[in-house]
């Protein structure tokens, strides 16, 4: 689809109008995506930006935006068409790589490794070159019940059960201990104490919620448990690493937890909905799920049965550490942008310290170090958990920004969930995800 084409999609009235406005035309036209917080936080930035006196009139932010249905393929399709509608444009840390021959790496601001960190700056990043600024990130936190916890630690006829348990589905005694400690062996042995179908006094049915669903977004939920064993996509000289033990041990995990019970059986079906609406009903213990869970689950009005007695932490670890895989959006430089002066001053101010607690104090979730986010905490309490997890814990897998990357999530999904649903063996699982992983990085 190039960009002639794309009148029903709203984007080439938008420009037809900017170009009418006459002076509008030397503006800097930023394509951001509509709804949400995303777009408050982001007209929020605009305003403030284009009331700043240095900025003359010629180099003034002007917002465009089209529908998110179709957004990203719409977005390759102009950019690859050579299109001057906009200067600046959204990006998303797996589909990088897909626009990078279409746009200009950036310079950020020299407050920007301040205010973000090197890890969450490697969101925007592609063969080691910086083509964003990253102003919303997505994580992992482990929720979990502190009641529930609360109870096992202080029980030693709970902690005997436990350990019990722990031997036989594990092969290994194990005790209950503070979350924040956890291993994804003591996140496993918990979620079997806390199911019914291992555990018939447990308080809930379910020890946990697995998000099993064929859907690409399940792969980067799950690819932490890998990841804290040594996972990853590639080795660094590009050879696919996933036929390993580090995967096994994932994927093994997951199957152990599913058929034991752990999760509810139409798990497969689960994506975040799905997940978030059975934590939220008392009868699940524990679970991986996004930070965007927290504003639902954490608040006693919204989810009345467990926010007051739940708690995020970063997830348990491995044998090589903590990890939580994170993702971001962020805004880059369109390669043929007819403001670039004027684009590539709007994106280093975009990268200050300025800008980034205007974009935190309205909706936005930027992922800030430490020093910045004290500035904006009584107001985004989220946000100090989202920057200080992203700086300690985060992770793009090598290869997470390929041009590829969404096509490789979507083959391990379908591998994966074929593998947890008793399609197929793990061996056929690991061997045709590494089959199909090696065409699509080539």
């Amino acid at each position: 689809m190039t960009f002639a084409r794309m009148k029903k999609g709203g984007l080439i009235a938008a420009a037809i109008a900017t170009l009418l406005a006459g002076p509008a035309f030397a503006k800097v036209t930023v394509l951001g995506w509509p709804g949400g917080p995303e777009e408050a936080a982001l007209r929020a930035a605009a305003d403030t930006y284009n009331a700043k006196p240095d900025v003359s009139d010629d180099n003034k932010v002007e917002l465009l935006f089209f529908n998110r249905d179709g957004f990203w393929d719409k977005l390759q399709a102009d950019l690859a068409a050579g299109s001057t509608a906009f200067d600046v444009n959204l990006l998303a840390t797996y589909s990088i790589g897909r626009y990078a021959p279409f746009m200009e790496p950036v310079e950020l601001s020299g407050e920007a490794k301040v205010v973000y960190g090197d890890q969450v700056l490697t969101t925007m990043q592609y063969e080691g070159k910086q083509f964003g600024v990253p102003t919303d990130l997505s994580l992992h936190f482990m929720y979990y019940r502190k009641d529930l916890i609360d109870a096992l630690l202080n029980d030693d006829g709970a902690k005997a059960k436990y350990a019990e348990i722990a031997e036989k589905h594990l092969g290994k005694k194990l005790e209950p201990k503070n979350p924040d400690e956890w291993t994804w062996d003591d996140y496993a042995a918990t979620a079997l104490y806390f199911t019914q179908a291992v555990n018939p006094d447990s308080p809930t049915r379910y020890g946990t919620v697995l998000q099993l669903k064929n859907l690409l977004f399940n792969m980067m939920v799950f690819q932490s448990l890998p990841r804290a064993y040594g996972g990853n996509w590639m080795d660094e000289a590009g050879k696919v690493t996933v036929d390993s033990e580090a995967y096994r041990k994932g994927l093994e995990t997951y199957k152990m937890l599913y058929d034991a019970g752990a999760t509810p059986r139409d798990s497969l079906s689960y994506e975040f909905a799905e997940a978030n609406a059975a934590y939220a009903s008392g009868q699940v213990a524990a679970m991986m799920q996004w930070n965007a869970a927290a504003s639902e689950l954490m608040s006693k009005d919204k989810s009345p049965t467990v926010g007051e007695v739940t708690e995020a932490i970063a997830p348990p670890a491995g044998p090589e550490g903590r990890f939580t895989h994170i993702h971001g959006l962020g805004f880059g430089l369109n390669k043929n942008a007819a403001n670039k002066e004027g684009a590539k001053a709007f994106i280093s101010w975009l990268s200050s310290k300025e800008a980034a607690l205007v974009y935190a104090r309205n909706s936005g979730a930027p992922a800030l170090t430490p020093e910045v986010v004290k500035d904006v905490a009584a107001e985004r309490p989220d946000l100090v958990k989202l920057g200080e997890f992203a700086g300690k814990y985060g992770y793009v897998m090598n290869g997470g920004t390929s041009a590829k990357a969404l096509s490789v999530y979507e083959l391990q999904a379908k591998e994966f969930t074929g593998y947890w649903s008793g399609q197929q063996s793990l061996d056929d699982a690991l061997k045709n995800t590494e089959k199909g992983m090696a065409e699509l990085l080539k």
